[in-house]
């Protein structure tokens, strides 16, 4: 795949850190991630402001039959096109499915959209750069701890559906953003290690890296909104 031009100067600052093989894996890993944001942003304009897709359970089997059809389909350096349609097509209806959280989030104040998708973008880049910039497989050792958060998230969420406490629910929510930033040092440091054990395949690596962009973007809109009803039940309250 074609490197993207204005990632050069991005990756031209690792030179002491990455050889040259590594920099244009990432850069075409980063391309990629590009083109899935852009085809989740066209997913979610989609469902609020046209009635030609919406979504519900049917775009959320295709969302995961796409993700399956990724996963299955095997790198052999000729169906590159069809794998990254299917990641764009797995982005799309990811974005589509954020519709009716931006629905919700558009109701109570539009800009929140804005301030979580720069927040987004600005840790995203700041946790990569900590990734790239550290010393190879610094930041592996996390893999482990995260998982291990993930599973007691897991099972802390089942027993809440009993229990309905609010501070559990509370407590994942922040926790969970946590975790999700902690992923994308780890995910960006594993890309790397894996290039190095042979892997080539950057469309499944920039899968990895989206994923932990939307999670992150996802967290960040339910706690500023959460933020900004607290403020306004002060507000009726005085």
């Amino acid at each position: 795949m074609a490197s993207i031009p204005n990632l050069n100067a991005f990756f031209n600052s690792f030179s002491t850190t990455l050889n040259s093989p590594v920099k244009q894996h990432l850069k075409n890993v980063y391309g990629c991630l590009s083109l899935s944001t852009v085809a989740a942003a066209s997913g979610a304009f989609v469902h609020m402001y046209t009635q030609l897709l919406q979504a519900n359970l049917l775009t959320t089997i295709g969302t995961i039959g796409l993700l399956i059809a990724l996963m299955s389909t095997p790198d052999n350096g000729k169906n590159q096109k069809l794998r990254l349609s299917y990641l764009l097509g797995f982005a799309f209806l990811s974005g589509l499915g954020l519709g009716p959280l931006l629905e919700l989030v558009v109701n109570i104040d539009p800009s929140i959209v804005i301030t979580a998708l720069m927040g987004t973008t600005v840790i995203f880049v700041s946790f990569s750069f900590s990734a790239l910039f550290a010393p190879r497989g610094r930041w592996l050792y996390l893999g482990g701890t995260l998982m291990s958060i993930l599973n007691i998230m897991l099972l802390s969420s089942f027993l809440n559906l009993f229990v309905r406490s609010f501070f559990i629910m509370q407590a994942h929510l922040y926790l969970g953003f946590l975790v999700m930033c902690g992923f994308i040092i780890y995910d960006t440091q594993l890309i790397i290690e894996k290039y190095h054990m042979g892997s080539r395949d950057f469309i499944m690596h920039s899968l990895d890296l989206f994923i932990d962009f939307v999670s992150v973007f996802r967290h960040l809109l339910v706690i500023l909104i959460q933020k900004e009803s607290s403020k306004d039940s002060r507000k009726r309250k005085d």
